[in-house]
């Protein structure tokens, strides 16, 4: 007859068995399922190995409990009192959870969020941002650091500062601190196309850097609108219906075909003007004969002809623009757009810049191309990038603004902010914070003075 003793714990039932037969495995996996908690954890002592092999053989696949240990060794209360927790035991475990913390530096800011009982109010929720941790802490520092362009780009230039012997108005210094804003094609696809046009309006940026995706998007769209999909729809069959999908946007082909019937005699103008009067065009001068010839409101690349900003595009060719470039290149060849004139443009801005500042929504191109003018002055004294890319494969976009340090394209002293977070929901939201904000109280301040 097989010997066995059974203790009860608190939450430990502890079996210890000599020797053991089938029955009475049997038996007492009966006993356990039919009193035993689920979550008491079991400890079955065996005399010898053979015991435990017949053991589980016999009975573990009946067991219902959750937790189990199976040893095998002498059977003794010395060998069940060695289970339990010593003394000098609990004392390390609780010197391991109970560390002793250094204490917070005075005047950390503490966790936080929005308190709904007081009501809804969008801008309260926004400025609790800061304080709620995450990304939303890093929304709360951009908001800051474009509030501290603005400060600055409020300050009056002084008048040894002032810009009058340059011939070239559209980089002319203008404000203590010069805006450099570039943005990637998608945003003018989506609705963010208007914040952005609502800051090109306003003159409240200097400089623009897109792609061509970016110029050729917005202009479309003043000659036919771009229309909700989802981002599941079929590829193939959209393209058997002559449909293309911008995520979960739609563009019919036919906007394309009008764009083409659009650009085509403005392409042929300026190739005339470049062989009647020497004109030498650049992607940049280009945008601007584009956007003053849509006559759209509705348009970024009209403001900017219209303010006088200029609106850079290093990579020109790569979208439909440089489709339309290379049809009108074999129907009338001869037009030159000069790039390097483009380049002494976009870094004789940033060297003159009293301060800058930079507003980099996506990445690529269009953020290097801002970061690396900026490297023409020491850097950037401002700098907000919004993104979604990580900095694990050492792609640029990616790239966190302290990398941008390390290369002298933003001062060692500054307090640049990276979100991480789709534009969509980010840009508008500070725009909201910032721009809009200043763009209102001045208006009604300057209302209230008439």
């Amino acid at each position: 007859m097989a010997r066995r003793r059974v203790r009860v714990y608190q939450d430990n039932i502890r079996l210890t068995l000599d020797a053991i037969d089938e029955g009475l495995s049997q038996s007492f996996i009966m006993f356990l399922n039919c009193t035993t908690p689920y979550d008491y954890i079991i400890n079955i002592h065996f005399h010898s190995i053979q015991s435990c092999k017949n053991f589980c053989e016999c009975s573990m696949n009946h067991l219902r409990c959750t937790k189990y240990a199976i040893r095998s060794g002498e059977c003794s209360d010395a060998a069940a009192k060695e289970t339990e927790s010593k003394p000098e035991d609990l004392g390390k475990a609780k010197s391991a959870v109970f560390v002793e913390s250094c204490p917070i530096p005075q005047g950390t800011p503490t966790v936080k969020g929005y308190d709904w009982n007081k009501g809804v109010n969008y801008h309260a929720l926004l400025e609790t941002y800061k304080y709620c941790g995450f990304q939303a802490t890093n929304f709360g520092l951009a908001v800051e650091q474009i509030r501290s362009m603005l400060d600055c780009r409020q300050i009056p230039l002084s008048e040894d500062q002032l810009d009058d012997l340059e011939d070239d108005d559209y980089i002319r210094r203008r404000t203590n601190c010069t805006i450099f804003l570039s943005f990637t094609s998608n945003m003018s696809s989506c609705g963010v196309r208007d914040t952005i046009r609502f800051l090109v309006q306003h003159g409240m940026v200097d400089c623009v850097v897109t792609t061509a995706g970016g110029v050729e998007e917005d202009l479309i769209k003043c000659l036919a609108p771009t229309y909700l999909g989802e981002f599941n729809l079929d590829g193939r069959k959209l393209r058997e219906k002559g449909i293309n999908r911008i995520g979960n946007l739609l563009v019919p082909n036919e906007n394309y075909c009008l764009f083409e019937d659009w650009i085509m005699p403005l392409f042929d103008t300026m190739l005339e003007e470049q062989k009647e009067r020497g004109t030498v065009w650049t992607p940049s001068k280009m945008i601007t004969r584009l956007g003053e010839k849509i006559d759209n409101p509705e348009s970024i690349c009209y403001w900017a002809a219209k303010n006088k900003i200029p609106v850079f595009s290093p990579a020109i060719t790569d979208g439909s623009l440089g489709d339309m470039l290379f049809f009108h290149s074999h129907r009338s060849p001869g037009l030159v757009l000069d790039i390097i004139q483009d380049i002494r443009r976009i870094n004789t801005m940033s060297i003159k810049a009293k301060h800058s500042g930079m507003i980099i929504i996506g990445g690529g191109l269009i953020k290097h191309h801002v970061c690396n003018a900026n490297l023409m002055r020491n850097g950037a004294d401002f700098s907000v990038f919004i993104n979604t890319a990580s900095e694990f494969d050492g792609s640029d976009s990616g790239a966190r603004p302290d990398e941008a340090i390390s290369w002298g394209k933003i001062r060692k002293e500054s307090r640049p902010v990276k979100v991480y977070g789709e534009a969509t929901l980010i840009f508008p939201l500070l725009v909201g914070e910032t721009f809009a904000k200043y763009y209102h109280a001045s208006k009604t301040k300057a209302e209230s003075q008439v």
